[in-house]
């Protein structure tokens, strides 16, 4: 079974802002102001780099997986999918899923390609050689690991469930943790969707 990490950092951050007074009438947890803006240069599918401004002015939902992840990744993957086809057609076009493989071992584009395919035309997969993918899952204050191999060279890689969520501008603004319904992630998006499009 796949293990997953906590998000220990993130989650003493978002105690601490308990008493903020921010609007607490979305599903996810609302981290406005606690993490920094969406900012990467990974390598997609496509074996060409990939950055944070090549989907700016859409919603961004970044997820870190692998495409050998036995049920936590592609469960969430489906959620997410569900919940960008819940929304009005005219808002489905301005949420991208940006997929965020931890496994560059056996995640190569062609694979990654395969892999997200499956979950739409608005998924962007993406990875980069673990010292970068480090760096970048530290700026989001989570991390992952890898298990020690089997006798035939498998093994498991842990990471976190949550999806965070970048606004038009790129800037973060929720959390989405396991639980969430796609019905409520599809409200959350939509909400975020109608106070941002011009």
């Amino acid at each position: 079974m796949n293990r997953t990490l906590p998000l220990w950092p993130v989650f003493v951050a978002l105690m601490l802002a308990g008493c903020t007074g921010k609007d607490e009438n979305w599903h996810g947890k609302d981290i406005s102001g606690l993490m920094p803006e969406l900012e990467f240069q990974l390598q997609g599918t496509n074996g060409q780099p990939v950055t944070a401004a090549d989907s700016k002015g859409s919603i961004r939902l970044l997820y870190f997986g692998f495409t050998s992840c036995p049920d936590v990744c592609p469960t969430t993957l489906t959620d997410l999918r569900r919940s960008i086809r819940q929304l009005p057609e005219y808002y489905q076009n301005d949420v991208t899923t940006l997929f965020v493989s931890v496994d560059p071992r056996r995640d190569t584009p062609e694979r990654l390609a395969s892999y997200v395919d499956f979950f739409g035309d608005r998924i962007v997969g993406m990875t980069a050689e673990e010292p970068a993918l480090r760096k970048l899952a530290k700026r989001y204050r989570t991390t992952f690991g890898y298990d020690d191999p089997d006798a035939s060279g498998n093994y498991n890689v842990s990471h976190s469930s949550a999806v965070y969520v970048f606004d038009r501008n790129g800037d973060a603004r929720l959390l989405l943790r396991p639980g969430l319904s796609p019905e409520q992630i599809s409200e959350d998006l939509a909400r975020l969707a109608r106070e941002s499009r011009s």
